[in-house]
């Protein structure tokens, strides 16, 4: 059997991966440093239209399907991780909430602005109570004639700084909570009581910030409710489908970095020279860059082959999306581990990228569902 990538989706790929070599990498060390993203660079972000790739063409998107989203992340992961986290955030988490269950009149409306980077957008599902467990959030909405009143507090919320209109998943029957009392909510930053609290500081990722949304008596209209009406209480719902979608993306990510890391890592090997020769020359180092090559390739095509099923079905592959976000960013994480090795002293370096990908790798296994909760899932779609 012989997989082959579509000739228009392998077209972007190549496209974004000259912009990754050209726009990208040559100012990662700048953004690590300054803690952000030029606004020039944002605009190339625009002008490619990376901010519409999940979303559909009719909304002014590029509607990739998953496969084509993948391949792009897989290159943009390539450099500094702060570039995929802002563009993926807005067209994943953060608008797909009103792609997959949002009326028509809230596509019509949201959409466009957000495929054109013209407004961002944020994902508000975690509070400091409620991670894992995300049934367990304390936000509250309470309608009041022509509109909901929202009191709570998210944090952890990638693009929260920044973003225009926030997804925002609130209790509006706490008997019923993840069995029919969360609704999600399309959130303006202009609606009276939405603030953003403290930009958090992290371990790493350092470019696109997370921040704290709070919301006191803040005032939604009764049709921001995703899905209108007949979706009151089907929050959580929408919460999962677009958490299964993202776990996808979130693979792809991890592949990609990974290939970078090898790259990296054989260069390297095959330049530094210790005990008279390169270190690539050293059956320890070889046998470091095999494992990394093998345990890529088998990530790399199970992505694949998801990703690829996923459009195919045009639903979600549940167990499928979490198999891939469990082994994808444990791979991740221990080749970049090895990469770190490979390059010993010089990889703990902040004048060399490794140790940046290797704080950047950590949080794959912890955000969008950590691997933990991925093998609940998988667990439970076995014994179903």
């Amino acid at each position: 059997m012989e997989f082959t990538i579509p000739e228009n989706l392998r077209m972007m790929q190549e496209t974004v991966r000259r912009f990754v070599e050209r726009d990208l990498e040559p100012i990662s060390r700048q953004v690590e440093d300054e803690d952000r993203i030029p606004e020039e660079t944002v605009q190339k972000m625009r002008d490619l239209g990376l901010f519409g790739l999940a979303i559909p063409e009719e909304y002014g998107g590029l509607g990739l399907g998953v496969l084509g989203e993948c391949l792009v992340y897989q290159e943009l992961s390539k450099t500094n991780a702060c570039f995929r986290s802002r563009i993926g955030t807005n067209n994943g988490i953060g608008s797909q909430g009103i792609v997959i269950d949002g009326t028509e009149e809230q596509k019509q409306r949201y959409l466009p602005k957000l495929a054109s980077g013209e407004w961002t957008a944020c994902f508000a599902l975690t509070e400091p109570e409620a991670g894992s467990d995300a049934a367990a959030i304390r936000t509250r909405a309470e309608l009041r004639g022509d509109h909901w009143v929202l009191n709570g507090k998210k944090h952890f919320i990638t693009n929260g700084d920044i973003a225009d209109v926030a997804t925002v998943f609130a209790v509006t029957d706490p008997e019923k909570r993840a069995r029919g009392g969360i609704t999600a909510f399309i959130v303006e930053r202009t609606f009276p009581g939405y603030s953003v609290g403290t930009i958090e500081r992290k371990m790493g990722l350092r470019g696109n910030h997370t921040a704290e949304l709070i919301f006191e008596d803040c005032i939604v209209p009764r049709e921001n409710v995703i899905g209108g009406e007949a979706m009151v209480g089907q929050g959580f719902k929408t919460a999962m489908k677009v958490l299964d979608k993202g776990r996808l993306t979130m693979g792809a990510s991890a592949v990609g970095t990974a290939e970078k890391l090898l790259e990296l890592s054989i260069d390297y090997a095959k330049q530094r020279v210790q005990f008279g020769k390169p270190i690539a020359e050293f059956q320890a180092i070889q046998f470091m860059l095999a494992d990394m090559a093998t345990q890529i390739y088998a990530a790399r095509n199970m992505l694949y082959h998801a990703a690829w099923l996923r459009d195919q079905r045009g639903t979600a592959v549940v167990k499928e999306a979490s198999m891939v976000k469990l082994f994808c960013t444990e791979m991740v994480n221990r080749v970049a581990d090895m990469a770190v090795q490979i390059h010993g002293g010089m990889g703990y370096m902040k004048d060399y990228p490794i140790e940046r990908f290797y704080r950047d790798v950590r949080l794959t296994r912890i955000y969008e569902g950590t691997s933990e909760i991925q093998r609940l899932v998988i667990a439970r779609e076995l014994l179903k």
